[in-house]
Parts: C-alpha cells; sequence; structure tokens
C-alpha cells in the first residue's frame, strides 16, 4: 500500500456565528476550563479564541498544524487540545471533521 503525500492542503474554514457561539461557550465552560487545567497540572487556563483544522504531515507542516500555529505547539505557556467531537456536534459542525483549541496557560 502506498502513502499518498499531499503537498498542499487548505485547512481555512469558516464557522456561522451560532455555531461559533455554541463552540465558545463549551469551550470556555467553567468546568470544562478546570478539567483540562487539571490535565494540564496548571492553575487555570484562558481559551484565546484560536481554532485550527489539523492538517495532513507534509514537509512544510511536519506537526499537522498549520505552519503559523507551530509557535503556539512549541511555547510552554501554551496549550493545543482537540476539541471534544461532542462539541462539534453540539455546535452543529459538521465541517471540518476535527479543529484544534489554543489555550494560554496563567500563572498566579
Amino acid at each position: 500500500m502506498k502513502i499518498k503525500v499531499i503537498e498542499n492542503f487548505d485547512g481555512s474554514f469558516t464557522l456561522d456565528q451560532q455555531a461559533r457561539s455554541i463552540l465558545f461557550g463549551l469551550l470556555t465552560s467553567e468546568k470544562f476550563l478546570q478539567q483540562v487545567a487539571e490535565q494540564a497540572n496548571c492553575q487555570s487556563l484562558t481559551f484565546t479564541e484560536i481554532l485550527f483544522q489539523p492538517v495532513p504531515y507534509s514537509a512544510g507542516t511536519p506537526k499537522g498544524m498549520p505552519a503559523e500555529i507551530e509557535r503556539y505547539h512549541q511555547s510552554p505557556e501554551y496549550l493545543i487540545i482537540n476539541v471534544p467531537p461532542n462539541f462539534m456536534f453540539a455546535a452543529k459542525i459538521f465541517q471540518p471533521s476535527r479543529l484544534c483549541a489554543i489555550y494560554q496557560k496563567i500563572s498566579e
């Protein structure tokens, strides 16, 4: 079986205002923030309101994310999570099928 190398992948997407509002509400709920902070072993988090679609691995995107997002991946001050599928379903987001969210760790 051959592996297909994808040279260019358009990871852009738009969310309608209602879907965005529902999703951001879920991603910033106090219970969810506490759960993610606990898993990340930090005091608290704040949602940066940056979402991105994971992209196929390639020479230009070795981390599976758009190149401009890699600075967050490399920084210990930020945390990147997969948006839970039930959040995507609740917000009625079916395209793209996967999203990642970026949080900033807050040290108090």
